[in-house]
């Protein structure tokens, strides 16, 4: 069970993980020179879900027989609860750090990179099941 867990598979969803969440990451930076941090975490969210979805179909899950327009479908769902978590640490994170930063953005961004590591689990165990299933 436990080797079953962490294979191969989830070892290339977290490298592609990683790649998305700093692409993520980035883009919330860029995305606060127009809008508030809240709203660009969830801007940001987008460029690292599109980012996600096109790594995890070319590398992570390149075996689905899903139909592409369901694996979007369970994609973008999994990935509504995915921003909901990252955006609700993310400002909890920020609102009782920020005291102890000496400016606002070092508190952002670690609020928000914090935030970004929450939802790896729950995402792998979705996109494996529903998102990128295979035919038995």
């Amino acid at each position: 069970m436990i080797k079953k867990i962490f294979s191969n598979q989830i070892f290339l969803f977290l490298i592609t993980g990683v790649f998305a969440a700093a692409c993520n990451f980035l883009s919330r930076i860029i995305f606060n020179n127009w809008f508030n941090y809240s709203t660009s975490i969830i801007l940001a969210y987008l460029i690292g879900m599109i980012t996600a979805f096109l790594l995890n179909k070319k590398i992570v899950f390149k075996e689905t027989s899903q139909q592409l327009h369901i694996s979007i479908l369970y994609f973008t769902i999994i990935n509504l609860f995915g921003i909901f978590q990252t955006w609700l640490v993310s400002l909890v994170v920020n609102s009782y750090l920020s005291p102890y930063f000496v400016t606002k953005s070092y508190s952002e961004m670690f609020a928000h990179a914090v935030g970004l590591s929450f939802p790896f689990f729950f995402s792998y165990l979705g996109h494996k099941k529903f998102s990128f299933k295979k035919k038995l």
